[in-house]
């Protein structure tokens, strides 16, 4: 018969990997579940025109900032997730990465000013009174009402590095496949104190994006040279990314005058409609810089008396992609930060028989936006810029470096250190 000692080694090892496989099923993407949360923005307070990375015991914030379509206002809550550096839950309890109780009340909120769409916008920044971090990693945010803790409004992502080690990526169009022409090639160095990093090749596990896109990021973990008080990495051909173009561009800051990029704004009961002019595919077109904002996006109406956050309107604005007939194999589909966590519906192209165009129709804030066209073939995740936009070695793109650190023996991710690099720059 199974003695004791046995029998409770057993059921340990059974709820470990019950926890474990349950850790496996969490889906941790951004997603907007409730469709009246809107303008979804998490950025640094000193700058939001760079990726959400916030150093550990630093005096800048962490700012998020939103809308909820209503008359009434909502009464809301956040609380974080710790994440490793996959963003699958890590195994640290709540009291080891979070002081207190890991949940606060959302008090910054305001109801809209003049606008025919009327909504409350909501603001917090982190770390605050009510909420503290005791470590690095990577951390999933949920919004929900104070009285339905199970109905999660939304979930979104940011990350908080120790800055232990230093990063210095660069990019090249001299890549390993080919020369100044359709892609770009990421590599970097890892520089640390001697002796401060036991074995690389096994403790570190770097993740590079392009623009903050999810779907190409790309995982690398043994580096190419080691040395005493540093590793590189290069000549990898996963750190190979599509060139792509510029960002496409338009603004919708003045509801009663043109902007750029826009055909037209009429009001329509009972809100205004911004119509875009029509684009064409630019794979076949001559490289043109245009100074962009990296996919972001941001809210303004040159008319507000005060606050922009508060006075700006919704429009139902209208994108129309002339392709000349349906493309076959895959569908296209709108990237922007805009659309981040947005559900597929919104961000997915329709096509119209009847004009040979691609055309999506979506509510959104009084700005200035930058968004892409990417095709995904059928059967894949990962967005190509190729059919539409094309690929041109200048273009500029941002690319983002992390760097985590797991010694032996630990129970989670360290994120130790990051680095950003730009294209053509």
């Amino acid at each position: 018969m199974m003695n004791r000692s046995k029998l409770t080694a057993l059921l340990l090892c059974c709820l470990l990997s019950l926890v474990a496989m349950a850790q496996d099923r969490v889906d941790t993407r951004v997603h907007i579940f409730d469709n009246n949360v809107r303008s979804l923005k998490v950025c640094l307070a000193s700058n939001m025109y760079v990726p959400p990375v916030l150093m550990m015991n630093s005096d800048d914030r962490l700012i998020v900032n939103f809308d909820y379509l209503d008359y009434d206002v909502h009464y809301l809550r956040y609380s974080v997730t710790h994440c490793n550096a996959d963003w699958r839950p890590s195994q640290l309890v709540e009291s080891e990465y979070v002081s207190g109780f890991n949940y606060a009340d959302i008090d910054d909120y305001a109801q809209s000013e003049a606008t025919y769409v009327h909504y409350y916008n909501y603001q917090f920044m982190l770390p605050n009174a009510d909420m503290e971090f005791l470590v690095s990693g990577n951390y999933l945010l949920s919004v929900y009402e104070q009285d339905d803790p199970d109905k999660i409004l939304f979930q979104t992502r940011f990350s908080l590095c120790e800055g232990r080690v230093s990063v210095f990526p660069q990019v090249t169009s001299r890549t390993d496949v080919e020369y100044n022409n359709r892609y770009q090639q990421v590599s970097f160095d890892v520089r640390y104190k001697p002796n401060q990093i036991k074995d690389p090749y096994s403790e570190f596990t770097c993740v590079v994006s392009q623009n903050s896109r999810e779907d190409n990021a790309v995982t690398v973990n043994r580096p190419t040279m080691v040395g005493v008080d540093h590793v590189t990495y290069e000549h990898n051909r996963d750190l190979i990314f599509p060139a792509g173009n510029e960002f496409r561009r338009f603004e919708t800051v003045n509801a009663h005058n043109l902007n750029m990029g826009v055909q037209s704004i009429r009001y329509y009961e009972p809100m205004y409609h911004a119509t875009l002019m029509v684009d064409e595919p630019r794979n076949e077109t001559q490289y043109l810089y245009d100074q962009t904002q990296y996919g972001r996006f941001t809210i303004r109406n040159a008319e507000a008396y005060d606050e922009n956050a508060l006075e700006a309107d919704y429009m139902i604005t209208h994108f129309t992609l002339n392709t000349l007939g349906k493309l076959n194999g895959g569908n296209v589909w709108l990237y922007g930060e805009f659309l981040n966590g947005y559900p597929a519906a919104q961000s997915m192209m329709k096509y119209d028989a009847s004009s040979g165009c691609y055309t999506a129709d979506l509510l959104l804030k009084q700005g200035a936006y930058n968004y892409l066209y990417l095709w995904v073939p059928d059967g894949t995740t990962v967005g190509q810029t190729s059919r539409i936009e094309g690929d041109h070695y200048e273009t500029v793109n941002e690319y983002l470096v992390k760097v985590y650190d797991r010694p032996m023996g630990e129970r989670y991710d360290h994120f130790v250190g990051y680095g950003v690099a730009y294209s053509g720059l």
